[in-house]
């Protein structure tokens, strides 16, 4: 499995958007110089994001947009559904399509639905807010962390 550019490129986008959160009006042109995604797609992903109501625009003078609601409010469900559509791992899981060779007798279509729902979930988990923080530097080893404590208390 794996998401399209648009979507991926939609996510960078609004990591970027929930870092001037709060900050100034942002625009495509902004986004795409910050980011590295092309004006084109950047100009085409903010107009897909406003219409999803994941973005909040404002003309004119002093216009431009800025998310529609706080970073921790909006997941990486939520952006990747503004641009794919609803997550559905198979067809199995849209209720109104029933294009599948093997539909009446797959044993196995009752549980995508359960699959796809825990999918969904993980990606719903993961906010804006979280997405838009520097990373926890993995240079230190987990151990030497997790026996720091043990050692002082062992020297004591």
């Amino acid at each position: 499995m794996r998401l399209s550019s648009l979507s991926d490129y939609a996510v960078v986008m609004m990591s970027a958007a929930a870092r001037h959160c709060g900050g100034v009006r942002l625009n495509a042109t902004l986004l795409a110089e910050e980011t590295g995604v092309p004006l084109p797609t950047a100009q085409k992903l903010v107009s897909r994001l406003s219409s999803a109501g994941l973005l909040e625009s404002t003309r004119g003078t002093g216009g431009g947009f800025r998310l529609s609601r706080p970073p921790a409010a909006i997941s990486l469900a939520d952006v990747i559904e503004a641009v794919e559509g609803p997550i559905a791992l198979t067809a199995c899981v849209e209720e109104s399509r029933h294009d599948c060779a093997i539909e009446g007798s797959c044993r196995v279509r009752p549980h995508w639905t359960v699959v796809n729902t825990a999918v969904r979930g993980a990606l719903a988990g993961v906010s804006l807010a979280q997405l838009s923080v520097e990373p926890v530097s993995q240079s230190a080893p987990h151990n030497a962390i997790s026996r720091a404590p043990a050692l002082a208390g062992a020297q004591e």
